[in-house]
C-alpha cells in the first residue's frame, strides 16, 4: 500500500507541471539487509559522501590507484526516480557501474547504513524534490577535485568524459541539462517527455482521473495504480501535498537541442514512460539515439544485484561512450549486434552503424 501510495504522489505531482516521472518499482523485492553492494566488476566499489558536494552521494572504485591520467574515470551523475532526494534505492545498479571504472556522483545525501538496508521504493528522501541542476553540480566538483593536489582524485579523474542520466523523473533531469556543453551522452531511464497540451489536467476526482500514459483504450500499465486513487488517510477527492521535482521544465524542444548520443531504456510496454520515450525517440533526428525495451515495467532492475539487466546494458553503453569500448560496443552497433540479437530486448537504433 504504501509503494502504491508514493507512485500516485510522483503521478500527481508531475501531472502539476506536465513531466512524466514515477518512483521507484513496486515489482522488485525487498533485499534483506546486508553489507553494501560493490558490483562485479574489476574495481569493488564503496558508497561514500564527500564534504565538498554534501548533497550527492559517490559511488566510486574502493582502491583508486589504479587510475591515473592514462587510466582516468569517466564521472557519471545520477538523478532518482521521482527526483527524489536518495539513490538508496539504486545502490545495487550504481555500485555496478562504479566497479567497472567509473566515478557515479548521485544525487542525494549519503546516509551512513542506508546502502546496507535497501529497498522500499526509492530508499528514502521522497519528502525533499532535487533539482536537474545538481547534476552539473556533481561534474563541477568532479573537475575541481581532478585539480586539488592534496586530494584523492588528483589526476585520477577524466571531467571531459561525462554522462548524465536517471530514472523517471531523474531520466527528466539529465535531458533538462543535456545542451550542456560538457555532456557526452545522456541515459534516459523509464522516463519520456510530455509534448505540449499532452499532459493530463490536475483535477482527479475518484474515477475520474485521467489515465496517464495509458496506451489508446484507456488500459492502465501493470503496476499503475488505480485512477484516482487517493492515498490512505487522504480527505475524499483532495490531492496529496506533493514535492515538485526540479526537472518540470523539460520540453519536446530540448530533444533537438542534444548534441551527444543518447540512449532510452525502458520498461517495455507495460511502464508508464513507454508512450513519451517512443516519441522522444522518433522526434530525435540529429545525434545517434538508440532505445532499448525489456518487458519489466516502471520499475526496471535497478534494484537486483549488480542492477539486472538495466545494469549490464547501462555499463555497456558507458564503456562504448565514455571508455572507447569497441567490444561494449558491439552490443549497440552492427546489424549483428547482441541487443540485436536478444529475443529478452526490443532494440532500435538511428545513426548508429
Amino acid at each position: 500500500m504504501l509503494q502504491r501510495i508514493c507512485i500516485l504522489i510522483c503521478v500527481i505531482s508531475l501531472i502539476a507541471t506536465g513531466a512524466l516521472a514515477q518512483p521507484a518499482p513496486t515489482q522488485a523485492p525487498r533485499p534483506a539487509p546486508g553489507p553494501p553492494p560493490t558490483g562485479s566488476g574489476p574495481y569493488p566499489a564503496v558508497i561514500e559522501g564527500d564534504p565538498g558536494v554534501p548533497g550527492h552521494t559517490v559511488y566510486r572504485p574502493g582502491n583508486l590507484s589504479p587510475f591515473s591520467q592514462k587510466n582516468s574515470l569517466p564521472v557519471v551523475a545520477w538523478g532518482n526516480g521521482g527526483c527524489a532526494n536518495s539513490s538508496t534505492f539504486y545502490a545495487p545498479f550504481l555500485a555496478e557501474i562504479a566497479s567497472q571504472g567509473f566515478l557515479v556522483v548521485a544525487i542525494g545525501p549519503f546516509t551512513p547504513g542506508d546502502a546496507a538496508n535497501r529497498g522500499g521504493g526509492m530508499g528514502g528522501g521522497t519528502g525533499s524534490s532535487t533539482k536537474s541542476a545538481q547534476l552539473l553540480e556533481a561534474l563541477d566538483w568532479a573537475t575541481s577535485e581532478n585539480k586539488r593536489q592534496d586530494g584523492k582524485y588528483y589526476q585520477k579523474l577524466d571531467p571531459s568524459k561525462f554522462a548524465v542520466f536517471g530514472h523517471s523523473c531523474g531520466g527528466l533531469q539529465a535531458l533538462e541539462v543535456s545542451p550542456d556543453p560538457r555532456v557526452s551522452t545522456v541515459l534516459v531511464m523509464d522516463s519520456g517527455i510530455f509534448g505540449a497540451g499532452a499532459a493530463p489536467k490536475m483535477g482527479m476526482p475518484p474515477g475520474g482521473a485521467p489515465k496517464v500514459g495509458a496506451p489508446q483504450g484507456g488500459v492502465m500499465p501493470a503496476g499503475a495504480p488505480p485512477a484516482g486513487t487517493p492515498p490512505a488517510g487522504a480527505q475524499q477527492g483532495a490531492a496529496p501535498k506533493v514535492p515538485m521535482g526540479g526537472a518540470m521544465a523539460v520540453g519536446k524542444d530540448v530533444l533537438q537541442k542534444l548534441h551527444s548520443p543518447v540512449i532510452y531504456i525502458i520498461g517495455g510496454e507495460k511502464d508508464i514512460a513507454y508512450p513519451q520515450a517512443i516519441d522522444d525517440f522518433a522526434k530525435i533526428d540529429k545525434v545517434p539515439v538508440a532505445m532499448a525495451n525489456l518487458d519489466v515495467g516502471h520499475g526496471g532492475t535497478y534494484n537486483q544485484p549488480n542492477g539486472g539487466e538495466f545494469g549490464r546494458v547501462a555499463v555497456a553503453w558507458l564503456k562504448w561512450q565514455l571508455k572507447k569500448d569497441e567490444t561494449a560496443g558491439k552490443m549497440f552497433s552492427g546489424q549483428s549486434c547482441s541487443l540485436c540479437k536478444d529475443d529478452k530486448w526490443k532494440f532500435e537504433k538511428k545513426k548508429i552503424e
